[in-house]
Parts: C-alpha cells; sequence; structure tokens
C-alpha cells in the first residue's frame, strides 16, 4: 500500500513554475510583427498588448473563456498565407481542451499556440488550476493528436520554442511554465468595436 501511495504521490507531483513572464514571453515570441495574434483574456491579454503596445495585429480577449484556440484555428484556416499565434494561459485552455483534438486533426501548418502556463486562474482569484495539481497540457496536446509539442520551464530552453513557433510543418504547441506572478502593468483599448475594426484592418478585410 505504501508503494502505491508513493507511486500515486509522484504522478501527481506539480511541475516547477520558474520562469519570470515579463521576460520570457517576449523572449519566446521574438518579433511579434511577424503574427497575427490572438490573446487568451487576462494575463495573456496583457502580456501581449504590452509587448505590441497595443498592436493592431494583436486581437485580445476579455470575459469569453475557452476561445482563444478555436479563433485562432478559424483564423489560420481563413488566412493560410499568414503566420497565426494563439498566446492563452492555462487556465482559459482547460475550460476548452476539446479544442486542442479538432486542431490536431485539422492540423493548420500556419498555426501556433503558445500556453503561458502560471498554474493559476488569473482571471476568477488567482486559484490553483489543474496545472498546478499535475495536469500537463504538452501531454495532453500530444494525446489530442499534435505531433509538435514542447515544454519550456528553463532560459535555456526559449530559443528552441521561439524556432518551433516559426518553423513547424504543422501546428506546434508550446507550453510556457512560469511563476505566479503579475502580467505586465499595461492597460489596453477595452472598446470592442475598435478593436475588432482595427484587427480586421490588419487582417486585409475591408
Amino acid at each position: 500500500m505504501a508503494k502505491v501511495e508513493q507511486a500515486v504521490g509522484q504522478a501527481v507531483m506539480a511541475p516547477v513554475f520558474a520562469l519570470d513572464r515579463l521576460q520570457a514571453v517576449p523572449a519566446l515570441i521574438g518579433r511579434h510583427e511577424d503574427f497575427l495574434i490572438i490573446a487568451g483574456l487576462a494575463g495573456t491579454a496583457r502580456d501581449l498588448t504590452a509587448l505590441t503596445n497595443d498592436g493592431a495585429h494583436v486581437y485580445g480577449l476579455a470575459g469569453v473563456m475557452g476561445a482563444a484556440a478555436m479563433m485562432g484555428l478559424g483564423l489560420a484556416l481563413a488566412k493560410p498565407e499568414r503566420r497565426i499565434l494563439v498566446v492563452t494561459g492555462d487556465g482559459e485552455l482547460l475550460m476548452n481542451l476539446g479544442a486542442l483534438a479538432t486542431i490536431a486533426v485539422l492540423n493548420p501548418p500556419n498555426l501556433s499556440i503558445v500556453c503561458v502556463d502560471n498554474g493559476h486562474y488569473g482571471e476568477t482569484g488567482y486559484q490553483e488550476s489543474h496545472t498546478s495539481r499535475g495536469v500537463d497540457l504538452e501531454k495532453i496536446a500530444l494525446g489530442c493528436g499534435l505531433k509538435v509539442a514542447r515544454t519550456i520551464s528553463r532560459e535555456d530552453e526559449i530559443a528552441a520554442g521561439h524556432r518551433l513557433i516559426r518553423e513547424g510543418n504543422g501546428t506546434a504547441f508550446v507550453l510556457l511554465r512560469v511563476k505566479p506572478t503579475e502580467p505586465p502593468n499595461f492597460k489596453r483599448n477595452m472598446d470592442p468595436a475598435y478593436c475588432r475594426e482595427r484587427f480586421r484592418a490588419a487582417l486585409g478585410v475591408a
């Protein structure tokens, strides 16, 4: 019985969240102008609007938990000539894990997904998320059928993740594990009509 309990304890051991998101997210993404970007709600929306100075090529979400990955899929299918980047959090992705299965089946080569995993639900009170308790989103992505997936938890791994989101021959998934600290203190434009129209302009849609 003791051995079984020990094995169970090891199976659900929480990962290490060590990277500083203020440095790791910009380093992983690099030249953000290379992408059309869907940013998940809460922290990742602030990460990306701060990085791009609220750029027109970023559509940051609010109040639609679970939508980012599927919006990125639709954009990748509609704009195959453009590179599409989804940057979302662990809490937001946990709300719609089925999206990874659909994305894996369609496997658009111009889509990359970065999950900024801090092990907490930043939008709803900073409770621990399932990833703090051993849920591994990279393994889930691979289990759904994505062929290109990698976890980044150390600074010396960031360069490989940077290449992966640009050079994949199919949809790439990068899990970026960061400390549960605050995202950038950046006030983004929250006018939905304005943000929609400027993103349409960045897409080249009249």
